[in-house]
């Protein structure tokens, strides 16, 4: 069962991370990047959350800036990492445009090299079979592809929805303008307005209401 949640924004190019806290611990969605890994670790810590604690990072897809910091939070606090496979191939081979349709290959090389995508490999696949009781979450996973692959979105109870980038709210509530698969971004979209959503927690911007999205 969730009984907090907070919302962890660590601006510029980063995404927000969320940190569930549950009757078990505290489930972390998303980590954020490289160079915002000191604000990231200083949330953690005034959340009361510590090694020990920290039952699961899921990760809602395999984007440098929601990633950056996860292999290092792995190891410090002994927990693990959920992703769904269609994404992996990102963090596995550091290569965000791994089974991506978009994206030539100066555009690659330059993303790849400059924001050093961190490398590691998930301890868990998750998909929308996947029973998240046993971290203490009262919720279930969400099959969201379009923006990428194997992205994900993470629906409790409370009808609350954690979207990665699916959506975003920075000015307004909005669906990503990055788009690997239009066809398929479109049908996460109905797919969620179908869900019984109230709340969205979306990857970069601030939490909003389903019912604003237009």
């Amino acid at each position: 069962m969730i009984t907090e949640i907070e919302t962890i924004s660590l601006g510029g190019f980063s995404c927000n991370c969320y940190l569930l806290r549950t009757d078990k611990g505290f489930v972390l969605i998303d980590t954020g990047r490289k160079s915002e890994r000191k604000k990231l670790e200083q949330e953690l810590a005034e959340a009361g959350c510590h090694p020990g604690n920290l039952n699961l990072i899921i990760l809602t897809h395999g984007d440098f800036d929601h990633t950056g910091n996860c292999s290092y939070i792995r190891e410090k606090y002994d927990s693990k990492i959920a992703m769904h496979k269609y994404d992996s191939g990102m963090v596995e081979y550091g290569d965000m445009f791994w089974n991506r349709k978009t994206g030539n290959w100066i555009i690659k090389k330059m993303v790849n090299v400059f924001f050093r995508i961190s490398k590691f490999k998930p301890d868990i696949t998750i998909d929308e079979k996947t029973d998240l009781s046993e971290y203490g979450l009262d919720a279930k996973v969400l099959y969201l592809p379009g923006h990428s692959k194997g992205s994900i979105g993470i629906l409790t109870s409370d009808h609350d929805l954690f979207c990665g980038d699916l959506f975003t709210n920075t000015k307004k509530p909005e669906s990503s303008s990055m788009v690997d698969d239009p066809k398929a971004l479109s049908e996460s979209i109905d797919k969620v307005k179908k869900s019984n959503v109230k709340m969205v927690y979306p990857g970069h911007g601030k939490p909003f209401l389903m019912d604003s999205y237009r």
